[in-house]
């Protein structure tokens, strides 16, 4: 099988990764793919905001099967182009990516299927803010209805600051687009944890949990990013717990979508809050995380092409996902600067020692090739250091040995990834 992958980060470095492995597969492409990806699969050029673009590439080179990678491509519908064309691809359509997509579209959904959510109000005028302010305490987390790749959350310590919030989403002077609706949430307090299910569109099977490091400083502050670093244990979640998480959200959710039209085929990122009064989804995404999937494809024994193919086929339900116990860890080495403004173009260096390191991966997110062959900076999030182990700290201290032989100039990575679960042991 020749298999394609769209996107050009650390989430397709680790799939490209995880399908060279099955040895049904002959050849992987991946566009427009990075430095990295170039070592394991052919890179070619596509713009991911270009729908026709995307489409003129798949068919040229006729995959066997195509992985869409990115939400962004995914909202401009690029598996309904495909789709419509025969062509074999795995990810939701553009009206069932809309649980990514539109906040406000999720939050509704939530509530008409009673599925456990925070508190909420969408508001699409300053006099709806104004209003609606009311509703809450702070903190107050207000939401970007659309997509921002994890940056379009703020939470605000007063009403006066979310509503100044709200109305610069509104008009753009926050995040430099224009927002139609914002939205008011509840504060919910607890740990977070990444669900995510392979589905399709009736039936879930559930990838090994994660816990996503979103802010950039360490002990959880500064701004949101995309990701700095996520960690995957046996221990994150008891089974029963997981039985309840699927039995009360995640089938919930592929069945609703299902009655209204819109089946769910894909990866279904369940992003919780273990509240005390239960989980309670903070968000959706409609495909695999960045940087979950780097730390969880390391714990995949199972083929992962069956799984996907599984998927577009409804034979998910006969699918066994089988996956090494233990533990997992990726570390997230970012420009200086990010997630503001940074610099690109600066040497990599050390990565082939890092690699070297047992049980670890250096998957690329922002890396280019120079005409020498010599790997560059091209990116706020440049490299996802992920190691496997029988333990956490195991896996945490093969990861940071990795880091710490890699070098570019401004090199910024958190020094205390999964430090909530390495607080919590006796």
């Amino acid at each position: 099988m020749k298999i394609l992958i769209l996107g050009s980060g650390g989430r397709e470095h680790a799939l490209a990764w995880a399908v060279k492995r099955s040895q049904r597969v002959s050849e992987v492409v991946c566009a427009p793919g990075n430095g990295g990806i170039a070592e394991i699969a052919r890179c070619l050029p596509v713009d991911l905001k270009d729908v026709a673009a995307m489409v003129r590439l798949v068919e040229a080179e006729q995959p066997a099967l195509t992985i869409v990678g990115p939400e962004v491509p995914l909202s401009l519908g690029i598996v309904d182009a495909l789709q419509e064309r025969g062509l074999r691809v795995f990810g939701p359509t553009r009206a069932a990516a809309m649980l990514e997509s539109s906040k406000g579209f999720a939050k509704r959904f939530l509530q008409r299927h009673n599925i456990p959510t925070a508190n909420y109000a969408v508001c699409a005028t300053a006099a709806e803010i104004e209003r609606d302010i009311d509703f809450f305490y702070p903190p107050i987390v207000v939401k970007a209805d659309g997509l921002h790749a994890g940056k379009g959350v703020i939470i605000c310590e007063s009403r006066h600051a979310a509503i100044e919030t709200a109305e610069e989403l509104l008009s753009g002077r926050l995040l430099g687009a224009k927002e139609s609706h914002v939205i008011f949430e509840e504060f919910l307090e607890g740990d977070e944890i990444s669900f995510l299910c392979l589905s399709d569109g009736k039936h879930v099977a559930p990838l090994v949990p994660a816990q996503d490091h979103k802010r950039i400083g360490e002990g959880d502050t500064g701004p949101n990013t995309g990701g700095m670093g996520v960690y995957s244990t046996d221990a994150m979640l008891e089974p029963a717990m997981t039985e309840w998480i699927l039995r009360h959200i995640a089938e919930p959710t592929v069945r609703g979508m299902a009655e209204e039209g819109t089946p769910f085929i894909g990866v279904l990122y369940c992003g919780l809050m273990m509240t005390a009064r239960g989980p309670e989804v903070l968000e959706f995404n409609a495909r695999f995380g960045d940087p979950e999937t780097q730390a969880i494809l390391l714990r995949l024994e199972s083929d992962l092409v069956d799984a996907l193919e599984a998927c577009i086929d409804g034979r998910l339900a006969e699918t066994e996902l089988r996956w090494s116990p233990g533990a997992s860890a990726c570390v997230v080495a970012s420009s200086s600067g990010y997630p503001g403004s940074y610099q690109n173009g600066f040497p990599i260096t050390g990565l082939a020692a890092a690699a070297r390191v047992p049980g670890v991966q250096v998957f690329h997110a922002g890396s280019s090739r120079s005409a020498n062959g010599q790997i560059l900076t091209a990116g706020g999030r440049v490299l996802g250091v992920t190691a496997a182990a029988p333990t956490l700290e195991e896996a945490l201290a093969r990861a940071y040995e990795a880091m710490e032989l890699i070098h570019f100039e401004g090199i910024y990575y958190r020094h205390d990834i999964g430090h909530r679960a390495l607080k919590k042991r006796p």
